[in-house]
């Protein structure tokens, strides 16, 4: 089983794909579709993830995307989330 990284920095790694694709992970959380498990899994998702050392690379390369990259392990999560925003908007 891979190391995992370090919470803190995974945490921000998941933040800041939020902004890139456009999900606000706060409201999602706020509105209950997010708990916090979910956001737990999330982020343990991202600190197993064998591409997470190159993403703040990739994300500093990009300021807004469509969705995240299939590499990401969360990709499905976040445009999940990202239409239940859109749906309510």
């Amino acid at each position: 089983m891979p190391q995992l990284g370090n919470i803190m920095t995974h945490l921000r790694l998941v933040l800041r794909m939020g902004q890139a694709t456009g999900t606000d992970l706060a409201v999602a959380y706020r509105k209950g579709h997010l708990n916090h498990e979910e956001w737990a899994e999330i982020v343990q998702q991202c600190r197993g993830c064998a591409w997470a050392h190159d993403c703040p690379e990739w994300l500093e390369q990009r300021d807004q995307i469509e969705q995240a990259p299939s590499t990401c392990p969360n990709t499905e999560r976040f445009a999940a989330l990202k239409a239940q925003q859109l749906e309510q908007a």
